[in-house]
């Protein structure tokens, strides 16, 4: 099972940004989908997930700002970040617990991409 990030780079505050991310390989399904970000010296920290019913949970700091949001048929998740704030620079990373059938399920990490806000 992999996951494929896109998006993120660089951007003014106040701009917008969106980063998407595919699952593929073989599994049943993907269960919670979502992304963390981590800056350096720091734990990596939830930022948006979402289970397949389209439930989401926010971090504080960005509600209001990111929107997540899923496809279950394409097993893919996409984060549209806008107001962006300089503290909103760091290495995002997509998750998803994959569920692999009778092998079990995968706590499943992309490779992470940075997003860096000037001030």
């Amino acid at each position: 099972v992999q996951l494929q990030a896109s998006g993120g780079g660089w951007v003014e505050a106040g701009g917008s940004l969106r980063l998407s991310c595919a699952a593929s390989g073989k599994f049943f399904r993907v269960n919670d989908m979502g992304w963390y970000r981590q800056t350096p010296g720091k734990q990596r920290e939830l930022v948006a997930t979402a289970n397949r019913l389209g439930s989401t949970t926010y971090a504080d700091s960005v509600k209001g700002r990111f929107t997540l949001s899923r496809d279950n048929a394409k097993s893919t998740v996409s984060l549209q970040m806008n107001s962006l704030k300089p503290e909103d620079t760091a290495v995002y990373y997509c998750n998803a617990d994959v569920d692999r059938g009778i092998i079990g399920s995968l706590d499943a990490w992309g490779q992470g991409t940075l997003v860096t806000v000037s001030s």
